[in-house]
This record gives C-alpha cells, structure tokens and sequence, in this order.
C-alpha cells in the first residue's frame, strides 16, 4: 500500500457493486476501476439478459469493445475480477438469485448505482421501475451489507430542472416514491401514457421527472448510510483516457454534430448564448470514482465525531468553470468537422442556430427536404431544444478537489477548469466519425474531394 494513492488505497482489497456497468458511463467506470485501481479484489456486475443474451455473453461483448484494449495490454490478467451477476434494476429483490445476493452482501463494500433508462420519451410505467424502484432495491440491498464504506448514487443536473438557480441540496420531491411505484404498477399502461402530461407538471419528461423522485428515494432510505449523490450534466466522448474521443451513442450534442457532419440536420431551434454544459465521459467517470472516496471518508470522520451525517450532493457540470455556450460549440465543430469529412455524407456541412422560431421553421422547411431523416434534437436539453439555461451552483467537487493529492488529481482527473475545448473538440469530431458514422480515417481524402 506505500507506493498507493489515498483514493488507490481506498479502493485496494474492496469489492464493487455496479448496476448499469454496461451502459456508456458505466464501461468507462468499469474500465478505469481495474486500470487505475488494479488492486481492488473484484466488480460485480448487475446485467440482464437481453435481445436474446445471456448474461456470460453480454459481458464477454462488453470487453470486447476497442475501449478495454490499453487495459488488456497494461493488465492482461484482469478479467477474473469481473462476476456478472444476472438481475434486473426494475424488479423486486433486483431479480437477483438468493445466492448472488448473499455474495454481494458479504463481499461488496463499494456500489455505485449508474442504472437508469435515459431516454426522455420513456413510458412512465417503465421510467418508474427502473430510475425509482432500482434505487429504491439497491439501497435496500447495500443496508444489509456490513463493510458498506461508500455508496454513490448517479443522478442528473437537471433532475430539478423547474428551478432556474439549482444547487447541491436536496428538494422537495413532485410526490411521494411509493405511492408512484404504486401507482405505475396498478394503472393500466394506456391510462396512464394519457395522464402522463398532468402527472409531468413542471418536469419536461419522464427522464428528469423520475430522476428527481430518485433522488428523495435516497433522501429519505438512505439517510444513515455512507451515501452520495452524483449529478452530472450532458455527458460526452472521452477526453484523455483510456483513448481519446471514444463514443458509442448518439446522445444530446453527439447527435447534433454527426447530424450536422452528414449533412442530415441542418438548423437547430436554440440559443447561441445558452451553455451546452457538456462534460467528458473519462473526467465525469473519474469524478464519480473521486467522490465515492470523499463520501467514504467524510462519512467515517463524521461518525468519529459523533456528527449527523448529511447526504452530500456533487454537481458535475462545465458552466461555471469551463463555460462552453451553443454558439462556440457550433463554432468549434465547424471548425474541427470540416477538417476530417465523412465520405458517407449526404450534404454539405450546413448547419446553424436560430434563436427566433420563425426563421427557423423556414429553415427547417428549405433546408430539411428530407423530413423522415431527423436527429433526434430533442435529446438536447431534456426534452426540449436548448432555448433555456440554468445556473448551477457547484462547491463540492471543488472542495474534494482540494482534499486530493497531486497524485490522485493527475491520475483521476477530473478538474473541469483544467479542460480545454479546442483540444477537445479536434479528437471529439474525428471520433464521432470512426466510432458512430463508421468511417475510418483511410476515407478522409475521398470525403475530401468529394466535399470540394
């Protein structure tokens, strides 16, 4: 342990719980966990069988991806530290045998739950079982476990998206947790998609509505465990590790540019002075990893006081460190796009931002002739175009910062104000086209010609 980090140290000998370690952040968890703390005894991993997989072969796919490449060639020998363990967030006891739940609650001490559906669209019945009953069940299970040290709860900066100023506290949740599982599981699906609106509110959709009711699930049962709440904002490609610009969704502002970059979307309802609020997946991941370790440690040195606990709340977000508005990110992924081209483009690079609606209806009108071939813009800002901002504020992960050491800050880093985005967006651009578009670089001089 001399030669370890403090965060290292916490984690050396520690077995992890992680649901959702098969969606995006959660591959970059997994990944960076066994090649930055190698000396951690196992990962268990929550999967369910899907598409007609089972669990061995989702996981055996999972480390397949070119991501975990640099961690097979650094730690050839890692994978017996991973169990997948065949359960479901959205159902009672997690679905998880009596076996494995007896293994995860004499062996884990560390869960980080990442698991959600995070489609905005999302039926209620289905948001409801998975982004409030999951937490609910993960929560339930981690009481039981004895050499629980830390338990990380992934949310999202815009679960209080009603609120223009959103800070690190908790606030009042749109109903009760139980009497909308109750209710998701009694209504009829047809009922209640109809009533979904009025049930909505003030909340733009499903997504942040259940996210917000999530998190006074792990208010109100979680209150005495060594438990925190991660709120990340809109999450994208890598920035540093383990490989530069990787990305395997579509998501948000991903979409936008490989829209734009194949010439399929060519205007956008937004303003260009609202902040994108981007992140980059490695950064957040290893923030995340960071503050499993702060809540671990306050949690101790509170109980040693003899002190009440307080659920602390970390806003993972760029706007006040790393300002990046709409108006710059369409800039700087001219910039970088037109540099490295799609051969499968169907249309010249031709993209804009139109704060007045009108102009932008006439814009969708000439220039989207092709109107069953849209992005998704809707997956921008939760549901809605990028028209409204939010002030966040954020201390927390700046205190932690200050806790860790130069070691610590140099192999987690997650420091936003140390983020530059025009590096960024040199690789973000090339990667979207390699790992999205499919389109290796060896097409570049085509696309080029073509272009011309």
């Amino acid at each position: 342990l001399q030669n370890l980090t403090p965060i290292q140290q916490f984690y050396s000998g520690k077995s992890i719980f992680i649901t959702g370690g098969t969606g995006f952040l959660g591959t970059i968890l997994i990944e960076k966990l066994l090649r930055s703390c190698s000396d951690l005894a196992a990962i268990y991993v929550l999967a369910r069988n899907k598409k007609g997989k089972n669990l061995q072969t989702r996981i055996d796919e999972l480390f397949d991806a070119s991501i975990f490449r640099r961690l097979k060639n650094e730690f050839p020998k890692f994978r017996h530290k991973i169990v997948g363990i065949g359960g479901d967030c959205s159902l009672p006891d997690l679905g998880i045998s009596l076996q494995d739940r007896q293994m995860l609650i004499d062996e884990v001490s560390i869960v980080f739950h990442v698991a959600a559906t995070v489609r905005f669209d999302e039926k209620l019945k289905v948001a409801v079982a998975i982004n409030i009953r999951g937490p609910q069940e993960v929560i339930k299970l981690a009481r039981q476990m004895p050499n629980l040290k830390s338990f990380m709860h992934v949310s999202t900066a815009y679960s209080n998206v009603p609120n223009d100023i959103i800070e690190e506290r908790f606030y009042p949740s749109p109903v009760d947790s139980k009497k909308m599982i109750l209710l998701a599981e009694t209504m009829s699906e047809n009922i209640l998609d109809n009533i979904t609106p009025i049930i909505l509110d003030k909340w733009p959709n499903t997504y942040t509505y259940t996210k917000a009711i999530a998190e006074d699930v792990v208010r109100q049962d979680g209150h005495d465990l060594p438990i925190g709440v991660f709120r990340p904002s809109i999450v994208v490609s890598t920035y540093r590790e383990p490989t530069e610009a990787w990305i395997n969704n579509l998501y948000g502002p991903t979409g936008v540019c490989a829209g734009a970059g194949s010439g399929i979307l060519r205007a956008l309802h937004a303003n260009s002075e609202v902040n994108a609020n981007i992140v980059p997946v490695d950064m957040c991941v290893n923030g995340l990893i960071a503050t499993a370790w702060h809540v671990g440690v306050k949690y101790e040195k509170t109980k040693k006081d003899n002190l009440n606990y307080e659920i602390p709340i970390y806003h993972y977000e760029s706007s006040n460190d790393q300002p990046l508005n709409w108006g710059r990110f369409m800039h700087l992924s001219y910039t970088y796009g037109i540099k490295s081209p799609s051969v499968k483009a169907i249309w010249y690079y031709c993209f804009d931002l139109y704060s007045n609606f009108f102009l932008y209806t006439l814009a969708t009108i000439f220039l989207h002739y092709l109107p069953a071939v849209l992005v998704d813009i809707a997956l921008l800002c939760m549901g809605k175009s990028p028209k409204r901002s939010w002030i966040f504020k954020s201390k927390n992960v700046n205190v932690m910062l200050e806790n860790m050491t130069e070691d610590d800050k140099n192999i987690f880093f997650c420091d936003l104000k140390k983020l530059k985005w025009d590096i960024f967006f040199k690789t973000y651009l090339t990667g979207i086209r390699i790992y999205l578009l499919q389109d290796p670089m060896d097409t570049i001089e085509e696309a080029r010609v073509r272009w011309k």
